[in-house]
């Protein structure tokens, strides 16, 4: 396939922070399990990403701006352009050395995503998106999966876990998905979930208490594979308001209603 200079730029940078977490994964196993090493040690590794990303991107496209797991907002002396960066999605992953975890960047242009990367250096996956231009895992052309109906459908979730409110009402939706669904799946990367939707392996996903940095390359990525992505109020607000439904347009539209709708007595 094709890239841009500007998607090239993207690739480049997350190739290269890829080859620092890949090294870094490979040390986190030897470390001691407590709380204080290994998540200090994470910590350290996904810093160094970062700069590693910013660096690239500054080098390139010098005043763009940047939102940034670690660093938060940047500004920059162009103000119609933002990075949206995470640079290690799949912590808890990457801690107790389980290789699902990624690279996320996304590009917007006057409040557009423009250009988005995902990747997975534990498996070499290249997931890459520009608007207009198509989806693509390494050079090969992505399409949202066909089903039509959630019962043949495996959906993708994100779980609240220690630290993270609303169980209860994730509780509230998990039935009334589970009792819709063939099959649900949470793996942990929410760029890594949508990136998923993108090539087919996932019918859908949904998830809320997320942020802009785990989720804005991967609704490119749908939308460029032909899929549906909305906040699940059915809106666009998913950067601000931090809840994604996805799918293809009938996964998504059956998806949204099932999240949404009351528990049965």
């Amino acid at each position: 396939m094709a890239r841009s200079a500007l998607l090239n730029v993207m690739v480049q940078a997350a190739m290269k922070a890829g080859r620092s977490l890949s090294r870094d994964f490979g040390e986190v196993q030897n470390l001691q399990v407590s709380m204080k090493g290994p998540g200090d040690y994470v910590s350290q590794a996904d810093r160094k990403a970062e700069e590693i990303i910013h660096t690239e991107l500054s080098r390139a496209r010098p005043g763009y701006a940047f939102l940034m797991e670690e660093r938060g907002a940047v500004s920059g002396d162009d103000d119609q352009h933002r990075w949206i960066v995470d640079p290690l999605d799949g912590t808890t992953n990457f801690l107790h050395g389980i290789p699902v975890f990624s690279i996320s960047i996304a590009l917007e242009r006057q409040s557009q995503l423009v250009a988005a990367v995902v990747y997975n250096p534990a498996m070499d996956e290249l997931y890459t998106a520009e608007r207009g231009g198509g989806a693509f895992l390494n050079d090969r052309r992505l399409r949202v999966a066909a089903r039509a109906k959630l019962t043949d459908a495996v959906i993708g979730c994100g779980l609240p876990h220690l630290g993270r409110g609303h169980h209860g009402n994730f509780l509230v939706e998990l039935r009334n998905v589970m009792g819709e669904v063939s099959g649900v799946r949470r793996l942990g990367s929410a760029s890594l979930d949508l990136a998923y939707v993108a090539a087919g392996r996932f019918d859908g996903f949904w998830e809320r208490g997320l942020s802009a940095w785990d989720i804005a390359a991967g609704i490119l990525l749908i939308r460029e594979a032909g899929g549906f992505v909305s906040d699940v109020n059915g809106g666009q607000a998913m950067l601000d308001d931090g809840s994604v439904v996805a799918g293809n347009e009938a996964i998504h539209r059956a998806l949204l209603k099932t999240v949404t709708k009351p528990l049965k007595a």
